[in-house]
């Protein structure tokens, strides 16, 4: 009985913690929302020891991190369940805003199917979330090696094959706050043309609450949708350009119209 007393007090004040930090400066809340992060993955690890490699194991990590950023004020929905096809593998497009697309992917990890991200080595060694994202199925490329990206991008060609995975990419490369998305790197398009597989693009809504110029972390809401999968059907790989572009130009017409559709919504609110 005791032990259930000390446990919800232990929520409790958790909760108030995070309550007061929502009002909290910038740098405050970042910590915050990072550290929850780490927190979220740590209280799962022992179970995730049980399955490692598998991409059910970011299942509840996810959704502990996605009631972590409620609680901070930052909300987000997810559009276009429809157009997930779970029969077959494909490479996701994502575009790369800041550390807060953690939220976005802890969204789409329990829909989109049989998942895993691509990523930088370095976030390998990011205390519990590292070996947390390792657990469910992270491929970590080492950028300074060109022959880790290749032997990486051959793996996920098999794992979209054999395993109906699917492959989660932040084609432009890096973090992007701009309104204009970044040109895309080839690496992923090297991917979907090999494995032959489609490709499916999500866009976020612009982080309008959240910019790193000015230190400005409030709370706010974005969208997340999934678009209509784009075949690669007829496209070889001296053909990579105009795929590529392709691709961009859906992605970027569909990010403003949603970064339009959420400042009408702002002005509608404070009007």
């Amino acid at each position: 009985m005791a032990c259930t007393f000390e446990i919800i007090g232990l929520g409790c004040v958790v909760a108030l913690i995070l309550s007061i930090a929502a009002k909290a400066p910038y740098q405050t809340r970042l910590i915050i929302v990072m550290f929850g992060a780490g927190v979220s993955v740590l209280i799962c690890l022992p179970f995730m020891l049980l399955r490692p490699r598998d991409y059910r194991n970011g299942l509840v990590p996810s959704w502990l991190f996605v009631q972590i950023c409620k609680l901070m004020g930052i909300t987000m929905e997810v559009r276009g369940t429809e157009n997930v096809k779970s029969e077959h593998g494909s490479v996701v497009l994502m575009n790369h805003q800041s550390a807060l697309d953690l939220c976005m992917l802890g969204h789409l990890w329990p829909v989109i199917g049989r998942a895993t991200v691509v990523s930088k080595r370095e976030i390998l060694y990011i205390p519990f979330f590292g070996v947390g994202a390792w657990l469910w199925g992270t491929l970590f490329i080492n950028r300074s090696r060109k022959t880790d990206s290749i032997n990486s991008l051959q793996k996920e060609a098999i794992a979209i094959k054999e395993l109906n995975c699917k492959i989660l990419v932040f084609p432009e490369g890096t973090r992007n706050s701009k309104d204009t998305l970044l040109p895309f790197k080839k690496g992923s398009f090297h991917i979907a043309l090999q494995s032959k597989c489609t490709i499916q693009p999500v866009v976020m809504s612009k982080y309008e609450f959240y910019d790193e110029k000015t230190n400005g972390f409030r709370p706010g809401h974005a969208i997340i949708q999934i678009l209509p999968e784009i075949s690669t059907d007829g496209y070889k790989k001296e053909d990579m350009d105009k795929l590529i572009e392709h691709c961009r130009s859906v992605m970027q017409e569909e990010f403003t119209r949603l970064t339009k559709e959420r400042l009408a919504l702002n002005a509608k609110k404070h009007s």
